[in-house]
């Protein structure tokens, strides 16, 4: 600041001197003029304030130029040292496109025939692809691992877009610098393969999507692949969490509504099969996978999916690979778990050991572990690996082998905890926060806690940061589960009044935060704040969303609950089938917030005597919920508790006892003795072992 002072000193001292010099010089060179002499007298130091200003701020920008440039570097695609053209990408592979088995050239044909990708069977989406990218947006292809969503994006770009500017941020770290050159350069693809590894803290969000995607003077493209099963994961469809935990999807959810998203099957249709037998003798690949592909799609067969995972599955076996099998395992246990950054060899060497005890240990013989990477490291002739390197010594596993280990899985079958556990000393805050939400998700929210408070540890730094504030929004949804419910409040009304700061009072985010504070002051029996809160989020988010948007059906389900408790049963009932209603057109009937609401409306039915329509409603909600969340989930035990409480008023005791026990029993060992889910259903059998006059065990 001192040395900037002394140049502005400086500067003025030379601007006066030139004041006082200007005249005298041109009255030596003979100029008679007095508007000259003035002029000269004027523009003299003003030319030189500007000439110094200019420099400085040429060198500022300059500065950050080379800083922009080094970063963009280091974290882009940028072969050859700068950006690329979309036409000048050739390879498929280099942006994400699956690699096939080399075909042999014919003997008249040119030996680099034996390209790395087979040639594209044009796909029924094609036409609307393309009609999409014409305008600027935010496209998104949605699909199984193989059903070649990155290969249909990348064969569009190309024949639509071939002269713009092509920006592919290397993960997270590269994205912002990405944005940043992408909102200044009008025609340019941000390509975003594999959109879970650009989500989360830090990452790509609404405001930075609005941004870049707004005006009319430029045709901007976020083109972006996301397979279905992250989708899932990411949004909570398949194992979302109670109304309140909502919040712990919502940027990600909110991202994602910007999009024009599109499905691929994984599966040719009919006539992408016909046009697949057209090209077929270009192509001898595409002519195998004709006849060999069964019930697989033709891009997971030319993937060598199936292929790859019977050679994981067979190296299980006795003195085979099995160390490298569980490399395999453990790699697959870090995604399942919600660790999105390339795996550190580290944290697989440390991790697999788990894996391997699990299927047998020493009685398999296992390789030494240089072997076992060698094995799972080693490049296929279809030109894909188990494991590859993706940077020093971090590593992707095929991702096809996820998606499969997914579909298998029952409900309710989790990753262990020693992974949870594991993953987290290796974790990155986005890693944690991505961490905390499969956990909470499951019903583990003890681990939930635990990787939550590791991604929030530097949030006193910045404590309206938006994106700390939507941490410490999930960590309130996280302590009303735990049954700590004093902390819930106090971090629910903090984050409340710092989005009333940051956002206003009916920002979509604020309002969350209002609805997460309705359950907590619920939990807590202060029943008439909790009404008065829960209609002004309601009120709110039905102006801002409209009355059935998702987040409004969840306000009402909320409402519903807190005016079942303060006994007010008719009015509880009437918001309880609106929300339910509204949730079956909106998400489907088997959608897990609907089954929420068919749960809350099976206590409201109860109260109100009317036991047969109860019962029907909460034996719904507990056969979807044991489908989905499986037979351990809190929001299972919740369903099955309040059937053990219909089945007890409709006096079938002996139902209700098994219903009690099995409750009491699993939410002890999954929520604690002293969670209050646990104190209360203690209570409840105490009730029902009194009317069958059996001493309370």
């Amino acid at each position: 600041m001192r040395q900037r002072r002394a140049g502005w000193y400086g500067l003025l001292a030379v601007s006066g001197a030139l004041l006082v010099a200007a005249p005298t010089l041109l009255t030596i060179a003979n100029v008679k003029d007095w508007r000259a002499l003035v002029a000269a007298a004027t523009i003299g130091p003003i030319a030189a304030l500007f000439a110094w200003v200019g420099r400085e701020r040429f060198t500022a920008l300059a500065q950050h130029r080379d800083e922009q440039a080094k970063q963009l570097a280091m974290g882009t695609f940028t072969p050859g040292g700068r950006l690329p053209r979309v036409k000048e990408i050739t390879d498929p592979i280099a942006v994400g496109v699956h690699p096939a088995p080399l075909r042999e050239p014919r003997e008249d044909a040119d030996p680099l025939s034996r390209d790395r990708v087979p040639v594209y069977v044009p796909r029924d989406i094609d036409l609307r692809l393309r009609d999409v990218l014409n305008h600027p947006g935010f496209l998104l292809l949605v699909g199984d691992s193989t059903a070649g969503k990155t290969r249909a994006a990348y064969e569009a770009m190309r024949a639509i877009l071939p002269d713009h500017t092509f920006i592919s941020p290397e993960g997270r770290d590269g994205l912002s610098v990405a944005i940043e050159v992408a909102a200044k350069i009008r025609r340019c693809v941000l390509w975003l393969n594999d959109l879970e590894h650009y989500l989360g803290s830090d990452g790509l969000t609404r405001k930075a999507v609005t941004e870049l995607l707004a005006g009319n003077k430029h045709h901007r493209i976020i083109l972006a692949t996301l397979r279905t099963a992250e989708e899932s994961r990411l949004t909570g469809a398949e194992t979302a969490p109670g109304e309140e935990g909502r919040q712990l999807q919502y940027d990600t959810q909110a991202v994602l509504d910007q999009s024009d998203r599109i499905f691929l099957e994984r599966n040719f249709t009919s006539s992408e099969r016909g046009r697949a037998r057209k090209i077929a003798k270009e192509d001898p690949r595409i002519d195998d996978a004709l006849v060999h592909s069964g019930n697989y799609g033709l891009a997971e067969y030319l993937a060598c999916g199936p292929e790859l995972l019977r050679e994981w599955e067979n190296a299980w076996a006795r003195g085979t690979h099995p160390r490298g099998a569980a490399l395999i395992a453990a790699a697959i246990g870090c995604r399942r778990a919600g660790y999105t950054s390339p795996l550190p060899r580290a944290l697989l060497s440390d991790l697999h050991v788990g894996y391997l005890s699990e299927r047998g240990g020493a009685r398999l013989r296992p390789e030494p572990e240089d072997r076992a990477w060698e094995w799972a490291t080693y490049l296929r002739p279809s030109g894909n690996a188990l494991l590859h390197p993706v940077g020093n010594d971090t590593f992707e596993v095929f991702d096809y082998l996820i998606d499969v280990v997914q579909r298998r899985t029952p409900a309710g079958h989790y990753v262990p905890e020693r992974t949870l556990i594991t993953v987290l000393a290796f974790a990155s805050p986005a890693d944690s926060l991505s961490i905390a939400g499969a956990a909470y998700s499951q019903g583990r929210y003890q681990l939930a806690e635990h990787a939550l408070r590791q991604a929030t540890e530097h949030d006193r730094h910045r404590p309206d940061h938006p994106d700390a504030l939507a941490r410490h929004s999930n960590l309130a949804a996280l302590l009303r589960r735990l049954g700590r419910l004093e902390e819930a409040e106090q971090e629910a009304r903090a984050v409340l009044n710092g989005r009333i700061r940051v956002f206003g009072p009916e920002h979509p985010h604020t309002l969350a935060s209002r609805s997460i504070l309705v359950t907590v002051l619920r939990d807590l029996g202060r029943l008439e704040e909790a009404e008065e809160e829960g209609r002004r989020a309601l009120n709110g988010r039905i102006r801002v969303l409209g009355d059935q948007h998702r987040s409004s059906l969840a306000s009402r389900c909320i409402l519903a609950t807190v005016l079942g408790e303060m006994g007010r049963l008719e009015e509880a009932r009437q918001e309880g089938e609106s929300a339910l209603n509204g949730r079956i057109r909106v998400l489907g009937a088997e959608h897990p917030y609907t089954l929420a609401s068919r749960s809350n409306l099976a206590v409201i039915l109860s109260e109100l005597g009317k036991l047969e329509e109860a019962e029907q409603e909460g034996r719904a909600a507990l056969n979807g919920r044991l489908q989905i969340l499986g037979p351990e989930h809190p929001d299972t035990l919740a369903s099955r508790s309040t059937l053990s409480v219909v089945l007890h008023r409709l006096g079938r005791l002996e139902e209700a006892e098994e219903e009690g026990r099995t409750v009491l029993e699993s939410r002890t060992r999954v929520l604690g003795v002293y969670h209050p889910d646990t104190l209360a259903s203690q209570a409840q059998l105490g009730l029902v072992l009194n009317d069958l006059d059996q001493p309370d065990s």
